[in-house]
């Protein structure tokens, strides 16, 4: 069976609004959180987030188009557009057809929904927006990808939680390698930073209050860390069955070798505390990829931040890994992006092409006290220099739902 291949990429997140910027800050350890600009979060228990700062929508789309989309969808086409310009793929009537857009969003424009409620209450239904239903619905960042770019192949978007980017790219691979596309703009994006966004996960319990001191936090997998900072953003991969790649003379990156999904069957929000669904959902990925472990170089982990969380994946590594597990270096870059929801996984994908590409690995910055029941290597602080051919990203989302994307250096 052919290999599926990655040929383009594109990002705009709290490091930065292309690829490059955004991997030369997470490689220095550079942290995206700081204080929330988008609204005053004086009335929240929550005022700092990870955003994406000086993002102009009217570079990328028209600004009459801007203004009818919501912001998970603007940032959405951005990353599709440097996706797509940086892959070489032109679309054309005739291979528009073959080509998927698989944009995922975990939530949708929940501020589009949420002002639209207070509009509704305030100034009567007649000032809802007539543009309200594609600016909420998850699925509008792909159709409108997919409008702006003429792409007419199968187009819908995976929502499964903070799972929704990494299934959404595996979903788009198990077509390629089925045949019913030859390439495909997959990823997701989330803009999540709005009053009721910020006051419900923190209702959950998940979210860090470190409001006055935010410079070290979040602290994934260190004893001390008090929960996740939101993130928002968009990453888009263009994927291509290698064939058709290597017929028009792509520039190859590296390889989506395989995919692994499971759920938890637990709990609403809870991962399982021994970590068995994130433990074979690696399992999956690898076999999918006919890699063994010792192939296994790096681990992209999903690392919010939250007790339960870091604690239960830490169980799921060593579970998958056995005492391998301690010699496999472990990242979550979540401690600089904060956590962009379904948006993440895409964006951590991204992170992984890069690690195998440029043999550097990311740290987990803010790591100061280690915590017994997570006693991994977690790349602490400062970048690693490390030959690898295989990473792993792992992506687990509430509702138990457990996506692992296998990355392999491209030959």
């Amino acid at each position: 069976m052919e290999k599926v291949v990655i040929t383009g990429m594109g990002t705009v997140n709290p490091l930065g609004l292309t690829v490059e910027e955004s991997w030369r800050n997470a490689v220095n350890g550079v942290s995206g959180v700081g204080r929330i600009t988008h609204f005053d979060p004086s009335g929240l228990n929550v005022h700092i987030a990870a955003e994406v700062k000086n993002f102009a929508p009217e570079n990328y789309m028209d600004a009459k188009e801007a203004r009818r989309r919501d912001r998970f969808e603007q940032l959405a086409v951005a990353a599709a557009k440097d996706a797509i310009v940086s892959s070489g793929l032109e679309i054309t009537e005739e291979n528009s057809g073959r080509i998927g857009v698989l944009v995922s969003s975990a939530i949708g424009g929940i501020k589009s929904l949420s002002d639209a409620v207070i509009t509704n209450y305030t100034e009567g239904p007649r000032r809802v927006s007539p543009f309200l239903i594609p600016m909420l619905m998850p699925n509008g960042a792909s159709g409108m990808i997919a409008i702006d770019f003429q792409i007419k192949g199968p187009c819908f978007s995976v929502a499964s939680a903070c799972a929704s980017g990494a299934d959404g790219i595996g979903t788009a691979f198990l077509m390629i390698k089925a045949g019913m596309i030859d390439a495909a703009l997959a990823g997701a994006t989330e803009a999540t930073i709005c009053p009721v966004g910020v006051a419900a996960f923190d209702r959950v319990g998940a979210m860090s209050r470190r409001n006055d001191d935010y410079s070290m936090t979040p602290q994934p997998f260190d004893k001390n860390r008090d929960g996740l900072v939101m993130g928002e953003g968009a990453a888009v991969l263009v994927l291509e069955r290698e064939s058709y790649a290597k017929k028009r003379g792509a520039n190859i990156l590296a390889e989506l070798a395989g995919y692994g999904a499971t759920a938890d069957a637990y709990h609403v929000t809870a991962p399982h505390e021994t970590g068995a669904g994130g433990a074979a959902a690696m399992r999956m990925a690898l076999d999918s990829a006919g890699a063994n472990d010792d192939e296994l170089g790096y681990i992209n982990a999903h690392g919010t931040g939250t007790p339960l969380n870091d604690q239960s994946e830490t169980r799921a590594v060593k579970a998958a890994f056995g005492e391998r597990a301690y010699q496999i270096p472990i990242s979550s870059t979540k401690s600089m992006t904060g956590h962009m929801m379904g948006a993440t996984g895409a964006l951590e994908a991204i992170f992984c092409v890069q690690a195998v590409r440029e043999g550097i690995l990311p740290p987990t910055i803010h790591y100061q006290t280690p915590d017994p029941e997570c006693d991994l290597d977690y790349i602490p602080n400062q970048a690693r220099e490390k030959k690898i051919t295989l990473a792993i990203s792992n992506a687990f989302g509430f509702g138990g739902h457990n996506a692992v994307l296998a990355i392999r250096k491209y030959s």
